[in-house]
């Protein structure tokens, strides 16, 4: 079988195997436990269920974003992570997340493997209210729009099968780790007071990180190092990718409360109030450099007060959301418009919003955080405490450095496996056609 052939054919027989593996596993009682709360439960189910939205209305967001000829690719590179790492995380991915600590890096890969004794186990330690099976799949909605963020910065230009292998070793090595660091009541973040209430590091960072590594490691595209002008595709398609990505947050952040409770409310304000500030501070900061206000501007900021409020939505007031979602848009905003002058392309500035959204959310709530709000927190810096704010800054740079590392690494042995940049022919017809051999019209 020559080496063509076997690229083909592994991606199915791994599948194959791990779909026969599946047979070996015995079905278990479905336990209902006496301290479970029925209202606790439908709430996170349609939180699940929002944040479940939110991989589609990212897709839509950065497909309407890039050049004609790469809409469908675009969109289809993000979406398809809602099939990968659903198997990823039922297999293993859950298991090395959340499983009995080992030395608190990382969970026992073993102990929920094909998420066996899921459903007879008692629930997790930090919600006590829900199954544990419900709280799976929660997080497990988490794990899949992480890897789906890192496509905006290298669209049109990367191998869709390249992609689909970084994405499962970005889960397995950099996603899940970083879960258990800091949300298992036993990781060495968590343990030192980090908080982080719905993925502020372990989502934007860690994506924002590692796709900035993949932007370098892909190299420019053709069309900016000959300086051609790309049109947005569709800005209706930035609109709707806002739209359903603003719902969906709402149970991202609100639903991390893990239960129908006033913590869950605080964060549903604090997430809307973040998100409106920053899309307003981002298209009046436009108007005072001289730039018109646009709408997909306003969509823009908007994304990066949702990132940027997500790791301090269950611990900061709704007034300080409102600082906290204007700083990082005046802060992304100047970055964006700076990309020119960087050796780096990232396609559609996912370490801008996404990384540094995710940076400047964590300091800010080292800054804000309250105990009045969560006693689960602690007062921040404005509030004579500034040990929580060192804190912060030392998960977010030991988080920023692995992920850029470890995403670089896996890039390059990527690359070595299955080439992960497209032909430049096959760059210029566009990756709609090359790639998946459809068209958007």
């Amino acid at each position: 079988m020559n080496q063509d052939v076997k690229s083909k054919w592994l991606p199915l027989l791994v599948l194959i195997v791990i779909t026969v593996g599946g047979l070996f596993v015995k079905p278990e009682t479905l336990v209902f436990h006496n301290d479970l709360n029925k209202a606790d439960m439908a709430w996170v189910i349609t939180a699940c269920c929002l944040v479940f939205l939110m991989t589609p209305g990212l897709s839509f967001f950065y497909g309407g974003m890039v050049d004609k000829k790469n809409v469908i690719s675009t969109i289809f590179q993000s979406f398809i992570a809602t099939g990968v790492i659903s198997i990823v995380w039922v297999v293993v991915g859950f298991s090395i997340a959340f499983g009995d600590s080992i030395h608190g890096i990382i969970g026992n890969p073993f102990q929920f493997m094909f998420f066996r004794g899921v459903l007879e186990h008692a629930p997790w330690k930090l919600a006590p209210t829900i199954p544990l099976l419900l709280f799976a799949l929660y997080q497990l909605k988490f794990a899949v729009i992480a890897p789906a963020i890192i496509v905006g910065a290298v669209a049109e230009r990367v191998q869709f099968k390249a992609f689909l292998l970084f994405m499962v070793l970005f889960t397995v090595l950099i996603y899940a780790p970083i879960a258990h660091w800091t949300w298992s009541p036993d990781g060495f973040l968590f343990k030192y007071g980090v908080l982080d209430f719905a993925g502020g590091i372990v989502v934007h960072i860690s994506s924002g990180c590692a796709a900035l590594a993949g932007a370098i490691v892909l190299k420019q595209r053709k069309s900016v190092l000959e300086k051609k002008p790309v049109r947005p595709a569709n800005i209706p398609f930035v609109l709707l990718g806002t739209s359903l990505l603003w719902f969906g947050w709402f149970g991202f952040n609100a639903g991390s409360a893990m239960g129908a409770n006033n913590l869950a409310v605080l964060a549903f304000a604090t997430t809307n109030t973040a998100t409106a500030a920053a899309g307003l501070a981002w298209i009046l900061y436009d108007n005072v450099c001289g730039r018109k206000p646009s709408a997909m501007g306003f969509c823009i900021g908007a994304v990066v007060g949702m990132v940027a409020i997500t790791p301090g939505a269950g611990f900061v007031g709704i007034p300080q959301s409102l600082c906290i979602g204007f700083i990082a848009a005046i802060i992304s905003n100047y970055m964006v418009h700076r990309k020119n002058k960087l050796f780096f392309d990232d396609t559609l500035d996912v370490f801008s919003c996404h990384g540094m959204g995710g940076l400047i959310g964590m300091l800010l709530t080292g800054v804000f955080t309250s105990v009045s709000l969560n006693d689960s927190g602690t007062n921040g810096l404005i509030y004579g405490n500034a040990t929580i704010f060192v804190h912060q800054f030392f998960a977010m740079m030991l988080v920023l450095v692995y992920s850029f590392i470890a995403g670089w690494a896996i890039f390059k042995l990527v690359n070595y496996i299955y080439p992960l940049r497209v032909s430049p022919k096959e760059e210029e017809i566009g990756l709609d056609i090359t790639q998946h051999d459809e068209v958007y019209i």
